[in-house]
């Protein structure tokens, strides 16, 4: 829930004491407090379809019930993806970058199916060896005794590692990788926001719109830099993959930047804040750690849980095509409607005690962090392989973890990130 109870105490008077129209659950500030909850469970109880006139980002709608947003995944005819998936809006002058998590079928369905093939079943049978042999390296070049940044020295640099596997990326130079997916969910106007690989390749001056422009060009030419040495190729990774694909192989730049960035994204910042929220799971659940420990066959429901009980990403947004009914209200084309994954997962009529980190739930994929229909995500059961694997060789090596200090998270209403987590490990066994 939240980190301090005075602090949730307080958001939940104020949750209640609001009047309901004027109730606002984009409020980045709420997330970065882990306050968000109560604002979503009187939603949910008393207008789960919710009209919310005056935000920072305009007026939107928000789905905030489990059952709801499949309702509105399910419905793609009329809620479109096209161009944006957040409630943010498009500024005037901002890059255009389409990519196909932003777009209808058809083009939807013949992009994604290009890059199928590097998560498939057979591929990633193919990865596990390597998974475990890399996370076993991070993981035995821990300090013991003194303290660390768990972000940065484990779930990042996993992921990160993942990622330049999967687009046969120069290994040395992964950690442009980390930079590219913090620039592109970070609002580069806020340095106070900037994660440490920001800080390290810019500083901490705020970015000017043409600056980040340009941090962004410079990494769609080192990929099309590496797209013209595969073009002949008949290589499996992800650029290949792009190069070869009817759908993708003659893609505008911008268009060819947008799908790198979505894979960027989508193959290391999602699956890294589970490994972090994970974290913070265990801890603050002793009993269900040690329900793992007695029982490693949990491993197979306790990494679902840690998904949904992290939703990594908070919401998707589509846009109405046409009028729409749903949960008694009219929905009018051209409105924005919010998919509140965050909320869906709390949903108290579909999850048994929602708030609570159960390692051996009935039903642990019971939850739409990934999304629902033709958007689900490309690269679950990736993600879920890393972190099956990550935890198996924690749980090998370190009787205990510490969080000493608050996690630092993201400024974002769209991401559940961690931007800092400062551990120790008191000692290690011998595996």
């Amino acid at each position: 829930m939240a980190d301090d109870a005075s602090a949730f105490d307080a958001a939940r008077a104020e949750a209640y004491s609001t009047p309901l129209d004027k109730i606002d659950v984009s409020n980045q500030d709420r997330f970065v407090s882990n306050t968000i909850w109560p604002f979503f469970e009187r939603l949910r109880r008393e207008d789960p379809v919710h009209y919310c006139a005056e935000s920072e980002f305009g007026p939107y709608w928000s789905i905030t019930k489990f059952d709801d947003i499949i309702a509105v995944e399910t419905t793609h005819q009329v809620f479109s993806s096209d161009r944006v998936i957040s409630i943010y809006d498009p500024a005037e002058g901002d890059m255009e970058m389409p990519m196909f998590i932003a777009m209808d079928p058809p083009k939807h369905d013949e992009q994604r199916k290009v890059i199928q093939p590097a998560v498939s079943s057979d591929n990633l049978a193919n990865f596990a060896p390597l998974i475990r042999e890399r996370a076993a390296k991070i993981l035995d070049e821990l300090p013991i005794g003194e303290p660390f940044d768990w972000v940065d020295r484990v779930s990042v640099e996993l992921t990160t590692q993942m990622l330049a596997t999967l687009f046969d990326f120069p290994f040395e130079e992964r950690r442009k990788l980390t930079y590219w997916s913090d620039l592109t969910s970070t609002d580069t106007r806020d340095p106070e926001n900037y994660s440490e690989a920001i800080r390290a390749n810019f500083g901490d001056k705020a970015m000017t719109e043409e600056e980040g422009r340009a941090e962004l060009m410079a990494c769609a030419f080192y990929f099309k830099n590496l797209w013209d040495q595969r073009v002949d190729s008949d290589g499996k990774d992800l650029i290949s993959l792009l190069a070869h694909g009817e759908a993708t192989k003659d893609m505008p730049l911008m268009e060819f930047l947008g799908n790198i960035l979505l894979l960027i994204v989508g193959g290391n910042d999602t699956t890294r804040n589970s490994i972090s929220g994970g974290l913070i799971a265990l801890a603050e659940n002793p009993d269900e750690l040690a329900k793992v420990r007695a029982n490693p066959a949990l491993f197979d429901s306790m990494v679902p849980e840690i998904i949904r009980w992290q939703t990594p990403v908070a919401h998707m947004r589509r846009t109405a095509k046409t009028d729409f009914e749903i949960g008694g209200k009219k929905i009018k084309a051209g409105d924005k409607v919010v998919l509140w994954y965050v909320s869906g997962n709390r949903d108290e009529t579909q999850i048994d005690n929602p708030y609570a980190f159960i390692v051996d739930r009935e039903r642990p994929r019971h939850h739409v962090s990934f999304g629902f229909g033709i958007h689900r995500c490309v690269g679950m059961r990736l993600a879920e392989m890393q972190l099956s694997i990550i935890w198996e060789e924690i749980l090998k090596r370190f009787p205990k973890v510490e969080i000493i200090e608050e996690p630092v998270r993201l400024k974002s209403n769209f991401l559940r990130a961690y931007r800092k987590m400062m551990v120790r490990i008191p000692e290690r066994v011998s595996v």
